[in-house]
């Protein structure tokens, strides 16, 4: 009896995934948890297992998008069983399946092929594009359209060397110049995959909550020499600490007496949580994606520091796995590792937490001390929280809290 191979729940993520790749092309022979797909979904990409032996048949192709619990594949104990699966799911059959099974095309003499300037759109059975992963990445960095591409590979899909094509027709010919009504293009980017997802889920995050933004600045001096301190002891430590360590380590303490800031609402009701898992913002080429260290408040700064590396790289890699950036209740952004400077900016919330933190660089500023003006070492951070969850006075206390300890280092590690 043939078995399913179904998008797997990635987390608590409801977007469809999107097919990336096939390990293995139709009918070949699949061992038991072999790397069979591999599938996309919001901002992470999850390989699928095989979940036993057998003979794969591709109900469908790369670059579809399926909800979580969708049959995509189906793996046949025989050649016998392959056949009948390929002949009773003609709809999904792959590519190279649908080449076969359409001869009428395939026998259609040359002399009486369209003419060169009609072009045929790889289309599929629901006007979907048969294309693959690269030639469609290819074909977004070139802005070329591909419903007007006829496509050469198996089935009509469309392949590198046909975009390949279209490039060069497009660059050989007279291009008019680009134009939005008196503006004119220079550059167009889809917005789709993670600059996509980016887009939606900040939309909705404002959508759905009532944002509101505390700003002030924080005194690192004492901070600034705790850094100096460790990072002269990285070889004992085996790291190398980060403000960014440091402040994921002093918040999620923090938040332990400050539960309310650690909440979501969920079906109409505030959940207080009692796990503390901090999102840590990342800012990769395409976008932004948010890994998360749990139970950050039972770490030392060490563990804390070591994870965080860890996180950052695999999300820099495209290696994040879907618990890595799922259940988060508090997020860092910390702006000054790129050289934001001395300013204030309202970042949006990470749904379904009800408060971020967004700090910036730390840079010498004249302030007032027992009467003089003297140059210390100052970040400006902003406090964005959901009014439907945390009133003014808990967002305070918790700010207050916060800067008493990063000012008072000593206390917070003690």
């Amino acid at each position: 009896m043939a078995t399913e191979i179904k998008i797997p729940r990635v987390g608590m993520a409801v977007a469809d995934a999107t097919i990336i790749e096939w390990q293995f092309k139709e009918g070949d022979r699949v061992e038991e948890r072999q790397l069979v797909v591999v599938i996309e979904t919001e901002k992470v990409r999850t390989d699928v297992e095989s979940p036993v032996s057998g003979f794969l048949h591709i109900m469908m192709n790369e670059g579809e998008t399926a909800p979580a619990g969708q049959v995509i594949g189906m793996l046949a104990e025989s050649k016998e069983e392959l056949a009948k699966l390929q002949k009773e799911t003609p709809a999904g059959k792959p590519a190279e399946a649908a080449q076969a099974a359409e001869p009428a095309a395939a026998e259609t003499p040359k002399a009486e092929a369209a003419p060169a300037k009609e072009v045929v759109p790889a289309a599929g059975e629901e006007g979907r594009v048969r294309i693959s992963p690269v030639a469609r990445k290819l074909a977004e960095e070139h802005a070329v359209d591909i419903t007007r591409v006829a496509g050469t590979g198996p089935g009509g899909r469309i392949v590198r060397e046909d975009i390949e094509k279209a490039i060069a027709v497009k660059e050989a010919a007279p291009a008019p110049p680009a134009a939005v009504g008196e503006r004119r293009v220079k550059q167009t980017i889809p917005l789709t995959g993670m600059r996509g997802t980016i887009a939606e889920r900040m939309h909705h995050s404002l959508s759905v909550s009532a944002q509101l933004t505390t700003m002030g600045e924080i005194d690192m001096g004492e901070i600034a020499r705790l850094r100096n301190n460790l990072v002269a002891q990285e070889s004992t430590l085996g790291t190398r600490i980060t403000y960014t360590d440091i402040l994921v380590f002093a918040i999620a303490r923090i938040l332990r007496d400050h539960l309310k800031v650690n909440a979501s609402i969920v079906d109409k009701e505030i959940k207080v949580w009692e796990d503390i898992n901090m999102g840590v913002a990342t800012a990769l080429e395409d976008g932004l994606i948010v890994p998360v260290v749990k139970h950050a408040d039972r770490k030392s700064l060490v563990e804390i520091s070591k994870e965080i590396k860890t996180l950052v790289e695999k999300a820099k890699e495209n290696k994040l796995s879907s618990d890595e950036i799922n259940g988060g209740t508090f997020t860092l952004t910390n702006l000054g590792t790129l050289g934001s400077g001395w300013t204030f900016e309202t970042a949006i919330i990470n749904q379904p937490e009800s408060a971020i933190l967004r700090v910036g660089a730390i840079t010498d500023r004249a302030v007032v001390r027992d009467g003089q003006i003297v140059a210390r070492p100052i970040m400006t951070y902003s406090l964005t929280y959901d009014h439907r969850v945390i009133d003014g006075a808990v967002a305070a206390r918790f700010l207050t809290s916060l800067l008493s300890a990063l000012e008072n280092p000593t206390l917070l590690l003690a």
